[in-house]
């Protein structure tokens, strides 16, 4: 969801540039950073705006470069001198010393210091703003579809590593139960008792039925597949990739539970190391 678009326009009272950023958001949240959009076009143009983005948090700025005397600007004076007086007591209560014409500067950039000879008629320049905004939002979403095929690439390559990682542990797996069954021997021999060997059995395949993996094995493929198939085949997947990999997560963690096991306990570390990169990059998704 993040990027960046812009584009230009001259129109009868200048020329107007049009910045639109955005960055990862639930929802679309528009915010008009301009006094150049006038208070009748907000809505039409936050619509306008999330036809084209869909969801974000986007900011719009549009800057003018005027070429009309209808946009030229004056100093309001009785502004400056209220200023000027302020920081003149201001200068004289504190003692500061120096040139006081120093200051002129800093004066002419406080707020409402200039101000328009006569309002703008924005009906002059609505029209090619108004596409002028469609440009820039349309040059935004083409920086989006460039990003996102990278990030579709990275994607792939996560999930890929991580169905990797699950190959691995599937050859780990018939040596854990090897494992698990010499170590709950070793336990019994140790206390010195003797057992029924057939019920010494019976308990230890419950035992493993218990530890049994298979089925999280199952799930983490189905999901994972899942996860590549929405991310193909829905138009705006990002929120739908979100909760599947919370379902990815699940798995990887009743894996690692169920394991007990050291080198497919690593593997599951691995897994989860994954799982996150995947989860910070779905979040750019729309």
């Amino acid at each position: 969801m993040t990027g960046f678009g812009k584009a230009e326009t001259k129109t009868a009272v200048g020329k107007f540039t049009v910045e639109i950023r955005s960055v990862n958001g639930k929802n679309a949240d528009i915010g008009l950073k301009t006094q150049y959009i006038p208070r009748e076009k907000e809505i039409e143009t936050r619509q306008l705006v999330s036809s084209i983005l869909g969801r974000g948090s986007i900011d719009i700025f549009v800057n003018l470069e005027s070429n009309s005397e209808s946009t030229a600007r004056q100093i309001n004076k009785d502004v400056f001198e209220s200023y000027w007086r302020q920081i003149t007591e201001l200068c004289n209560d504190l003692e500061i010393k120096g040139e006081l014409s120093d200051l002129l500067p800093v004066v002419l950039k406080m707020p409402d210091i200039t101000e328009g000879t006569k309002p703008i008629d924005y009906e002059l320049y609505w029209p090619c703003l108004k596409d002028c905004i469609i440009c820039a939002a349309q040059s935004l979403d083409s920086f989006r579809i460039s990003e996102g095929s990278k990030l579709e690439e990275e994607i792939r390559s996560r999930i890929s590593n991580i169905l990797n990682l699950l190959k691995r542990a599937e050859v780990l797996d018939p040596g854990r139960n090897e494992a698990v069954r010499a170590r709950l021997a070793s336990k019994f021999a140790e206390s010195g008792l003797n057992a029924d060997e057939n019920r010494f059995e019976q308990e230890i395949i419950y035992y493993l039925e218990k530890l049994d993996i298979t089925e999280e094995k199952v799930r983490l493929k189905q999901h994972c597949d899942f996860f590549i198939q929405t991310m193909e085949s829905d138009e705006m997947p990002g929120k739908k990739m979100g909760f599947i990999a919370q379902e990815i997560g699940r798995e990887i963690n009743t894996l690692g539970s169920k394991a007990n096991f050291a080198e497919i306990q690593r593997l599951v570390v691995e897994m989860k190391e994954e799982l996150e990169k995947i989860k910070e990059q779905s979040l750019n998704i729309l």
